[in-house]
């Protein structure tokens, strides 16, 4: 049990803590639709605003004649790039790369925001005064296929882009990587002796692994509508208001010099796509517009537009594996051709992967890792979009291949592999991986077989898969909380869920946990000025900000008790006090008490000795209390140990499948996950967090690839109708298994679950055991038969 640092990290007992089925606090709002996201807000007099978006891959604005639209009536404003205040923007939202100007005239994606803004009473206005212009393009060849952009001959198509990617803080040991050179950065890490490692195998494996670039669903179009006040309380200054900016107020108070306390957005939800934390222009633009205007603007993109990006990005990968007859590997030669997207777009997807990627949690210690990352117009990695930045697939694939080679079970060939908790030296077993295998075993009726050797009763193929991943989690977020006593009610103020994670309610679990009440008992309140906010990386925002908000429940706590015992000793003198508003309430029975001696459960206060002395808490005291705790629980072990050589909570996940040689269909037929969070927080939020990862997991193996038309660049499948993702149809059962081994850092010993489960390659490995061949993903019939030579 890790929870060592905190206050009751060592409970035994829950009452609230991991209970199932208790809704979200606004559940009931998404549920009926009274939920109301920023692009939802109308006010009179408002205008609206678009953009001017490329139809080329890579061109340039040489020159935009504005006189035509202007003529339009309904034009209320057109912005252009060379205005000054435009020039003045810069964004404080999650960018990357080089900085460049907020907008210029320059279009390095299709479809992308470009040169020119109108502001008018319609949106159909807009669009009408947008094909008014008179634009001159200089159309630039572009790069949407990676292995044409690699070549030394290909145009280069950002000459002034000459950095080479990093992710975090650079390694100070590290060799420097070799320079840019034209549209390919490269990043390249060594560990031990790969010739030695490639010496000590007795055979090796060679295999090719492509991940394709796709999307994630957006529930509801980025945009924000903004405008500007002013009233006696906020001296000189104006106050913005803004509905629709991502996650919180900060990224756009600094954007435009404005006193956070003068920034207002009240709304609790923010439609965005998983993980999503880039703030789109449409979201930066509107209080900069209403300002010009003196009017209320909205700015929303369409559903064509939020097709803006990808979860993760295209990558080939060549890698060469020795290994003993053990099954022991000793060496890891890894070159991968990665996209590196569009200007800005993160390096978490690529450059991540050589400092956390997967190589740590196993033994071998002689490892090259070279890494080329293309330049692009393919389009942009938002931060932490990917669904799993940590491409844990390439040893999983390599565990796979050598057992089929050594005719060994997968999960006996990665226990081999797998070092011991402690350290690559760590001869000894983890005890979660354990835990979590011998239930999946169970769960799944684990039965392995040789690739091709099973047959279905209906004739079709079977096949199976194991991956396993450690639960990787920040730990780096801290917290300001906050809980509040009035009447005999505990508040807990919040920022809310603006980007619609469940993240507030495992902290009101908690409290109540720690306070003796239950979950229905706290109350919660929104308000867009609290300073807590349970938002974080990966599942800091349950996990983390939970062991923090403990603490501030057990400051509070204690305030309680030893008010009941204050307001117990003072009840004559309160009594002659001048009443004044409410009635006072009588004491509880609590004179001559001390603090130490009384405690809370089931909403009443009772003296430990003799519990049959009790009041409820409204009775306790009538003073008003308020506990505040700031800070983040101990880091992760991962994160102390070099990012994952210290092994603690794990995963793993099964995979079955029926492959039809004759039709190339494949069926999932079932999932499964046993994982081991450290400790269940909100059992509702885990069990649909697993669910939604192997939805991703399904689409991203079997239906989902973005096609671009090389001759001109542009997606041919920019929609939700042309881009098939699974339906409800499609979706296979879940098998799930909670496990709770309580060796976590966060609340009473949770880590969380992240998106690590998430995967690339667990039900393309379950193919190529049902038919014996490899299909990249995704694995569509017709790639199928392919494969079969069907085809």
């Amino acid at each position: 049990m890790a929870d060592l640092a905190g206050v009751n990290g060592q409970r035994e007992n829950f009452r609230v803590v991991g209970k199932p089925n208790l809704p979200g606090v606004l559940s009931y709002a998404l549920a009926t639709g009274v939920a109301k996201f920023g692009i939802d807000y109308v006010l009179p007099g408002m205008l609206h605003a678009k953009f001017l978006r490329s139809p080329y891959a890579n061109a340039k604005v040489l020159r935009v004649g504005t006189a035509k639209a202007w003529a339009l009536p309904g034009v209320a404003d057109i912005v252009t790039w060379e205005d000054e205040d435009v020039k003045n923007l810069v964004s404080y939202g999650e960018h990357w790369g080089t900085l460049r100007p907020w907008l210029d005239n320059i279009a390095d994606q299709e479809g992308t925001e470009v040169a020119v803004i109108v502001v008018a009473e319609s949106e159909e206005i807009c669009e009408e005064a947008l094909r008014r212009l008179d634009v001159e393009w200089e159309v630039l060849p572009h790069v949407v296929n990676l292995s044409k952009g690699r070549r030394e001959d290909a145009f280069v198509i950002r000459p002034q882009d000459r950095s080479t990617p990093v992710f975090g803080a650079p390694d100070p040991n590290a060799p420097p990587n070799p320079p840019k050179k034209g549209n390919v950065a490269y990043s390249n890490v060594c560990w031990g002796d790969i010739e030695e490692g490639f010496r000590q195998a007795d055979d090796i494996v060679e295999y090719d692994m492509t991940i394709p670039a796709f999307a994630s669903h957006v529930p509801n179009p980025y945009g924000s509508v903004a405008w500007w006040s002013k009233d006696s309380y906020s001296g000189e200054r104006e106050t913005l208001h803004i509905e629709g900016a991502v996650r919180e107020r900060l990224p756009i108070s600094r954007m435009y010099d404005t006193p956070l306390e003068n920034v207002v957005q009240e709304g609790l939800f923010m439609g965005g796509k998983y993980c999503d934390w880039g703030l789109r222009r449409s979201q930066e633009i509107t209080p900069l517009l209403a300002k010009r205007t003196g009017r209320p603007v909205r700015c929303v993109m369409s559903r064509e537009e939020t097709f803006d990006s990808v979860i993760m990005q295209q990558r080939h990968m060549r890698l060469k594996v020795g290994f003993t007859k053990e099954g022991l590997i000793t060496a890891i030669d890894d070159h991968s051709v990665s996209d590196g997207g569009i200007w800005g777009s993160s390096s978490f997807g690529h450059v991540g992967d050589l400092k956390h990627g997967p190589y740590n949690a196993i033994k071998c210690k002689n490892i090259r890792q070279q890494m080329e990352i293309v330049d692009s117009n393919r389009s942009t990695m938002w931060v932490t979009g990917q669904h799993c930045p940590f491409n844990w697939d390439v040893v999983t694939v390599a565990i796979y291949l050598i057992a089929e080679k050594l005719g060994k079970d997968p999960i006996d060939v990665t226990r081999t592999n797998l070092h011991g908790p402690a350290s690559k030296d760590d001869p000894n077993p983890v005890p979660s991986f354990e835990a979590c295998v011998a239930a999946g075993k169970k769960l799944m009726d684990w039965n392995w077989h040789p690739a091709t050797t099973k047959k279905l009763p209906d004739g079709r193929m079977h096949g199976a898969s194991f991956r396993y991943q450690l639960c990787v989690r920040h730990s780096v977020s801290g917290y300001a909380c906050k809980l509040e006593f009035r009447d005999g009610v505990v508040h807990m103020p919040t920022q809310g869920p603006v980007f619609g994670a469940y993240m507030v309610e495992p902290n009101a679990m908690v409290v109540a946990e720690e306070l003796g009440l239950e979950y229905e008992d706290i109350r919660v309140d929104f308000d867009y000025r609290a300073k807590f906010s349970p938002v974080g990386g990966g599942s800091d925002g349950t996990t983390a900000s939970s062991w923090a908000m403990k603490e501030c429940a057990n400051i509070l706590k204690k305030q309680i008790l030893e008010a009941a015992v204050e307001y117990a000793e003072s009840w004559p003198l309160i009594l002659m006090a001048p009443l004044q508003g409410t009635p006072l309430p009588e004491p509880g029975p609590f004179k001559g008490c001390k603090p130490e001696d009384l405690d809370i459960m089931d909403g009443k206060i009772f003296v430990k000795a003799d519990p049959e002395r009790s009041a409820p808490l409204a009775q306790a005291t009538n003073r008003e209390l308020v506990a505040t705790y700031s800070g983040r629980p101990p880091l992760a072990a991962w994160l102390t140990g070099a990012n994952g050589l210290i092994l603690d909570t794990m995963n793993t996940v099964y995979c079955e499948v029926a492959v039809d040689t004759e039709t190339g269909e494949v069926e999932i037929l079932r999932f499964g996950a046993v994982v081991d969070p450290g400790k269940v927080m909100r059992r509702t939020s885990l069990e649909s967090q697993i669910d939604q990862v192997m939805y991703f997991s399904q689409g991203c193996q079997l239906l989902e690839d973005y096609v671009y038309d090389e001759r001109t660049g542009v997606k041919l499948n920019s929609n939700m109708i042309d881009y098939k993702k699974p339906t409800m149809l499609d979706v296979p059962q879940v098998d799930r298994e909670l496990l709770e081994t309580r060796s976590g850092n966060g609340a009473y010993g949770a880590n969380g679950i992240s998106h690590s489960m998430a995967n690339t390659h667990l039900v393309v490995t379950a193919i190529h055991n049902a038919i014996g061949v490899w299909v990249d993903p995704p694995a569509t019939p017709d790639k199928v038969l392919q494969a079969l030579g069907k085809a």
